[in-house]
């Protein structure tokens, strides 16, 4: 076990498989910006399936224990399923998740289950079709999203975690609406501040819907009771809901920054090391991949970027206010 200059450990590994989308969210890649001209990276630019297995497998000897596979959009990923049946080999990793905008879970869930995947997450930001396609910049229907969300809970996987990031004056009158369409198990909603992730998405604080002012429209109509985490290092508060047994969790990155906890690494689909969401650099472990580094040299790579880690950057901007520096963006790290 690697720690960092704050004592963190080394424990879960957030990889990017691919940085396309068939999604266009305001808050990650809006479509002023990446329009249909926007060029994304070449096949053969991204990770190779073994690259990411020896970086998995480097990473397991260090510490980490779970892994979640992003983009954009993981699922536009060839045979990814692949991937995940050899990650969930790799020894020391307990647990291989996954994140998607769920186009495409309804066809590939099976696939994905066969092949080991257990847990899945899935971005839905609002029910209303208006506001769905406001905030996902298409006119996807949002009840191919919904059907995918039970798709994958009547394959087995559970829980199915439904995420939803919070925008005043956008989605946050939706809130109760989301608890109670997802208020069956194995469903667990989480509700995740707006948060000034990259540079394009044109962050204001008083978008942000602080986690306790949320929670307090919830108490009005729930008793509402805290759970203890899952593990060390969760990121969401997570709270029982009665009348109904129901769990939901919230992400508050803004208010109440967690940083003094993060034990998490970011891989970008090309193959950089982040470890901070609010990265403005990352060190390649491509490069040297292809170059033909040892098991030996990869592992000695990440333990040397780990143990010189000290971002807290969301401790800093509760702080000193938002930071102008430059960061990597959504996207190319997932969320």
């Amino acid at each position: 076990m690697v720690e960092d200059t704050l004592q963190r450990p080394l424990r879960d590994l957030r990889i990017s498989v691919i940085d396309n989308c068939n999604f266009r969210c305001t808050y990650c890649m809006p479509a002023e910006i990446f329009g249909h001209r926007y060029r994304f990276m070449d096949a053969e630019d991204l990770l190779t399936f073994e690259e990411i297995q020896r970086i998995v497998r480097a990473s397991a000897h260090l510490g980490v224990e779970k892994v979640k596979l992003t983009g954009g959009e993981p699922l536009l990923r060839p045979w990814l399923h692949q991937l995940v049946d050899s990650l969930t080999k790799v020894d020391g990793i307990r647990d291989v998740g996954l994140i998607t905008n769920g186009y495409h879970l309804a066809k590939l869930a099976p696939h994905l289950w066969s092949s080991g995947l257990r847990r899945v997450s899935v971005s839905l930001d609002s029910l209303d079709q208006v506001t769905f396609s406001h905030m996902t910049g298409r006119s996807h229907p949002v009840r191919r999203i919904t059907d995918a969300i039970e798709k994958a809970a009547a394959t087995g996987f559970d829980p199915v975690k439904i995420n939803m990031v919070v925008q005043r004056g956008v989605n946050d009158a939706e809130v109760l609406p989301m608890i109670e369409r997802f208020s069956d198990s194995p469903f667990i909603v989480r509700f995740i501040e707006f948060m000034d992730v990259g540079n394009k998405n044109g962050w204001q604080r008083s978008q942000t819907v602080p986690s306790a002012e949320l929670l307090e429209r919830i108490r009005r109509q729930y008793d509402v009771q805290p759970l203890s985490p899952n593990y060390g290092g969760e990121v969401a508060d997570r709270y029982l809901l009665q009348p109904g047994n129901i769990e939901i969790g919230f992400i508050s990155s803004v208010s109440q920054p967690f940083c003094k906890g993060c034990t998490r690494a970011r891989i970008s689909a090309d193959g950089r090391l982040y470890t901070c969401l609010f990265s403005g650099l990352g060190t390649d472990l491509r490069t040297p991949l292809r170059d033909g580094a040892s098991d030996d040299q990869l592992e000695a790579l990440i333990a040397g970027i780990w143990t010189r880690r000290s971002d807290r950057y969301s401790e800093e901007r509760s702080e000193r206010g938002a930071s102008a520096r430059p960061k990597v963006e959504m996207y190319q790290i997932g969320g």
